[in-house]
């Protein structure tokens, strides 16, 4: 405190940090990257553990016996799905009708009509079909539920997840240990079906859907799980954890079930990789790397990667357990499935309130180590840190007003018009709320006058607009009439750094992973841009830095670290697809990445943009 309350000190403490401004901006981005990519380095990470003492003091006794029963009822559901073929109806009718009669408790039935939704390439009506039953708790109130959901999907996928769900809700009933209702889902048209089915049973509607109302409901849900299993065979369990929004579930979870995979002999993955037990070795950290990534990526997307990510808004811990069929030599079957899902069942039955004592906020190289909120946030803050010591140079600068060849202050260009500061602000975040609301608007008038489709018309009207800002500095000169002044980018700079930091650390506390990919890439424009840096070549720089281009180097590189490279052709056809996919996820489910891009972070870089063809 003596260092700041001393004029002296303080002083020279400024003219220490603008003297050396540049220096230290560059140390701290490299600081940020490296304290990021050590991460995954495994002493520096933590091992999982229980922290819920309802789940962690011992292990149950699984005797989940029916895994031949579960694959031939799997065969029976995937042979009634392929009747009916040409009838779509027909074949819809006579599945619910399968499902009915086959699960062997107490049925509710509840049919879901979605009716006009607010879909950009569905204009047409969507009707679906949920089947959900519950087993009622012999021995508590029927105050809490456990949901196992399993997605009815088209063609042959799923088919053995519906059998084992039927297979374990015949098993679960003659049991008398159950102290929570347990709800089994089959539920249509995926994430569709499921935002459905959520709605209904909270009773919210916040995306427009007509569900028909439930027939029956059990108590507040505590935890979830999806199944996904599409072969016979399987040879390792994936466990997908990413939702909405970036959430995640509580790692407790994940922690459950690690110690039952690891109990019963079942190889288990995360980010569809195995575990190396190398760390100490470049491919071990590198692996490391790669799964880590793959996860900032995913949660950086706001879209939910399996249907337990719709739960997660509820405050319902959920995660997708999918089987892989791989050439792996391990082989896992229908039985011990069961019986590590009786296994993870019977400890969340013995909760006596929600998952809540372990984290929430977490990145994992491998199933047994995570990285907490602690050891990662500070590699953003050493990014943000930049903005804030741009921000300090550019204040002395402007608090220094600047002089003439006599020495006398030049008044007129220490005070810049309110015009050369309000302009560019009103006009980028216009183009921004074109980009947000006209391309789904226009898509109608699209299709009329050119030959596309839905889906393509918005994708094309949002690159168009995109591309469109780009001539925002001539329409802000245009305006400004010759008020632009040298003070005045200093202080359009100023208001843009600090907007910028303001947005990233927002950002990042809801969604770490897309506030972090943004700050890598935004950061560096925010602070060098000038308008007396060479043009061409920043303009380049700017452009490849942009949130669009980003969102393109993402694309690829979440394919490599995939290990499915694609072609740059078939890239451009995946970058295209990701964004119809975000346009439909904010209009779906709620997603706030696209808002947030278009709203938010595209307007601040046009600021930039603008600042650096200041005349």
């Amino acid at each position: 405190m003596g260092l700041l309350s001393d004029p002296n000190r303080r002083r020279a403490l400024i003219n220490l940090l603008t003297r050396l401004n540049a220096p230290i901006c560059v140390v701290c981005y490299i600081a940020g990257l490296a304290w990021f990519m050590g991460l995954a380095f495994e002493p520096f990470t933590l091992r999982t553990y229980m922290s819920e003492n309802a789940m962690g003091s011992t292990m149950v006794e699984e005797r989940f016996p029916a895994g031949e029963r579960a694959l031939s009822t799997g065969r029976e559901f995937a042979a009634h799905k392929k009747k009916f073929v040409f009838n779509f109806c027909i074949k819809n009718i006579f599945i619910v009708t399968f499902l009915f009669s086959t699960i062997a408790f107490i049925l509710l039935l509840c049919v879901i009509d979605l009716v006009n939704l607010t879909l950009f390439c569905f204009l047409q009506m969507v009707k679906g079909t949920n089947v959900y039953g519950i087993l009622r708790a012999p021995r508590a109130p029927r105050t809490e539920a456990l949901v196992l959901s399993a997605p009815c999907s088209l063609g042959d996928n799923n088919n053995q997840a519906v059998g084992l769900l039927i297979t374990l809700a015949q098993y679960f009933r003659n049991q008398i240990y159950w102290a929570k209702d347990i709800i089994f889902l089959v539920n249509e048209h995926d994430l569709i079906g499921m935002q459905a089915w959520l709605e209904g049973y909270h009773h919210t509607n916040t995306t427009g859907m007509d569900w028909s109302p439930l027939q029956g409901r059990g108590g507040s849900i505590q935890a979830a799980l999806s199944l996904e299993l599409s072969s016979d065979v399987i040879t390792s369990l994936d466990l997908v954890l990413e939702g909405l929004n970036g959430q995640l579930p509580n790692l407790d979870l994940v922690n459950l079930f690690y110690a039952f995979c690891q109990k019963i002999g079942v190889v288990c993955t995360i980010q569809g990789k195995l575990q190396k037990n190398d760390w100490d070795s470049l491919s071990g950290y590198s692996h490391a790397v790669q799964t880590m990534m793959l996860m900032v990526l995913k949660q950086a997307s706001g879209r939910p990667w399996g249907d337990h990510g719709l739960f997660l808004r509820y405050h319902i811990e959920a995660a997708t357990i999918k089987g892989i069929n791989s050439l792996r030599p391990y082989k896992t079957d229908a039985t011990t499935i069961g019986r590590l899902l009786e296994g993870m069942y019977r400890k969340l039955n013995n909760l006596l309130e929600r998952l809540h004592q372990s984290y929430f906020f977490y990145l994992m190289p491998s199933l047994s180590h995570f990285v907490s909120i602690g050891y990662y946030m500070p590699a953003f803050g050493l990014l943000a840190v930049i903005l804030l010591l741009r921000a300090l140079d550019l204040w002395v600068q402007l608090a220094t007003p600047p002089q003439t060849e006599d020495g006398v202050a030049d008044i007129d260009q220490s005070s810049p018009g309110v015009l050369s500061v309000l302009t560019p602000l009103v006009i980028s975040h216009a183009t921004g709320v074109a980009l947000y609301t006209l391309p789904i608007r226009f898509q109608e008038m699209a299709v009329e006058h050119f030959p596309v489709s839905e889906t393509e018309a918005v994708v094309l009207t949002a690159i168009t607009i995109y591309t469109a800002g780009l001539a925002l500095p001539h329409n802000t000169h245009r305006l400004l009439s010759g008020e632009g002044t040298e003070q005045g980018w200093r202080v359009l700079k100023l208001v843009s750094v600090l907007y910028l930091a303001v947005l990233l650390g927002c950002t990042a506390l809801i969604n770490f992973s897309l506030g972090f990919i943004l700050a890598i890439t935004l950061v560096p424009v925010a602070a060098f841009i000038t308008p007396h840096v060479p043009k061409v070549l920043s303009a380049f720089i700017l452009v490849i830095l942009s949130p669009a281009c980003t969102l393109l180097f993402s694309v690829f590189f979440f394919q490599e670290l995939q290990e499915m490279p694609i072609s740059f052709q078939d890239g451009l056809l995946l970058y295209l697809s990701v964004i119809s996919q975000g346009v439909l996820d904010h209009s779906l489910y709620g997603s706030l990445v696209y808002p947030l891009i278009s709203l938010l972070v595209y307007p601040c870089w046009l600021l930039f943009w603008n600042i650096l063809f200041w005349k």
